[in-house]
C-alpha cells in the first residue's frame, strides 16, 4: 500500500492511486450532529428491520461470527459507512450527517470518485473520512478503494467492520439504511439489501431491472425484486468472496450472481429511502442503455465463468 493512500484522521482526505482495490486476505472519527429526523427515523428502521428479520429466521448466514471467550467482554460490532460518490456536493453533507446517526456506525468514509465540483471538502466538512480517485474510475473502483481503506482502520483485537454502501444523493433518507445491518450482524445473512420504495419521477420501464432480475434467477434460484439495489451491507468476508468486482453498472448484479453461487445468503429488506431517480429524457434513456450494457456484461462474463469452472471439473474427474 502506498505512503499516499495511508487511512488519515476524520477531517481530512488523499489521494487513492490507481489499483487500489480491497487487499486479498484484508481483515475485517468524530460525529458531527444528526438529522433532526434521525431519531424517529430510527426507530422506525429498527421495527422494519425486526419484522424483516422475523421472516428470514429460516436462513443461516454463511459468515461465522465469532463468539466471545468465556468470562471475556463481548466487543460491539462496528459498521463502516462507504459513500461512493462523484459530483454529489450539493447532497453529500446530508448524507453524510444522516449516516452518522445509524446505530453501530463508528466511519463514514467518502470515496469522491474524481468528482470537478466541492464534494471532497463538502463531505469533510461534515464529518467523513474523504479518500479521492484523482479522475474517475468508476462504482466498483470506488467500492475497492472505500473497503481497503476500512480493512487498513480494523484492527486484530476486534471484529472486522461490516461494511455498508450507501449512495451519495440519499440525503437526510441515508439513515434509513438502517435495517440493511440488524440481518447481517445477527447472523441470519451475509448480504442484506435494500427495497425502496417507488421514486417520484423515474420514467424507467423496467427493462434493465428485469433482465438483472433473470439473470439472477437463472444463475442462482433466487429472484430478487429490486437486483440493482446499490444500497447494501455485507460483512468483510462476504465482500471479498465478490472481488474483484464487475465494471460499472453491473456491479451489483455481478456481485448477487458470484455471492449466491459460493453459498452466501442474500435478503432484501424495505428501506424509506429517496434518491435522485432517473427521468424520461434522452440522458436519462443513454443512462438506462449504459446500465443494461453493464448488466449483460456482467452476467455474460459469470456465465462463461461458470461453463469454464464445469469444463473443468470434469476434465479433472
Amino acid at each position: 500500500m502506498s505512503e499516499d493512500h495511508r487511512s488519515t484522521e476524520t477531517g481530512t482526505s488523499t489521494e487513492a492511486p490507481e489499483g487500489v482495490g480491497a487487499p486479498p486476505g484484508a481483515r475485517s472519527p468524530g460525529r458531527g450532529p444528526a438529522p433532526r429526523t434521525a431519531t424517529a427515523t430510527t426507530r422506525a428502521a429498527t421495527a422494519t428491520t425486526r419484522a424483516a428479520t422475523a421472516t428470514t429466521r429460516a436462513a443461516t448466514a454463511k459468515t461465522p461470527r465469532t463468539a466471545p471467550a468465556q468470562g471475556s467482554r463481548r466487543l460491539k460490532q462496528r459498521v463502516a459507512v462507504i459513500i461512493p460518490a462523484k459530483d454529489e456536493a450539493r447532497r453529500i453533507a446530508a448524507t453524510v450527517r444522516a449516516a452518522k446517526a445509524i446505530p453501530h456506525v463508528d466511519l463514514v468514509l467518502v470515496v469522491d470518485d474524481g468528482s470537478e465540483d466541492s464534494t471532497q471538502h463538502v463531505a469533510r466538512e461534515a464529518g467523513a473520512v474523504v479518500v479521492r480517485h484523482s479522475h474517475n474510475r468508476g462504482k466498483a473502483a470506488a467500492m475497492e478503494t472505500g473497503a481497503a481503506v476500512v480493512a487498513m482502520r480494523d484492527t486484530a483485537d476486534r471484529p472486522q467492520r461490516l461494511l455498508l454502501f450507501v449512495d451519495g444523493d440519499l440525503g437526510e433518507t441515508a439513515v434509513n439504511t438502517a435495517p440493511l445491518v440488524a440481518p447481517v450482524l445477527d447472523g441470519v445473512a451475509d448480504v442484506a439489501i435494500a427495497l425502496l420504495p417507488p421514486q417520484p419521477g423515474a420514467g424507467g420501464r423496467g427493462i434493465v431491472v428485469g433482465a438483472a432480475r433473470r439473470a439472477i434467477q437463472s444463475m442462482t434460484g433466487w429472484t430478487p425484486t429490486q437486483p440493482l439495489s446499490g444500497m447494501r451491507c455485507l460483512t468483510r468476508e462476504a465482500f471479498e468472496a465478490a472481488t474483484p468486482l464487475a465494471h460499472g453498472w453491473g456491479v451489483e448484479t455481478g456481485m448477487t450472481i458470484d455471492l449466491l453461487r459460493k453459498g452466501y445468503v442474500a435478503i432484501e429488506v424495505p428501506c424509506d429511502l429517496r434518491h435522485r431517480a432517473s427521468g424520461s429524457d434522452l440522458k436519462s434513456q443513454l443512462h438506462r442503455a449504459a446500465q443494461y450494457r453493464d448488466v449483460q456484461l456482467a452476467v455474460n462474463a459469470r456465465r462463461v465463468r461458470a461453463v469454464a469452472g464445469a469444463l473443468s471439473g470434469r476434465r479433472d474427474r
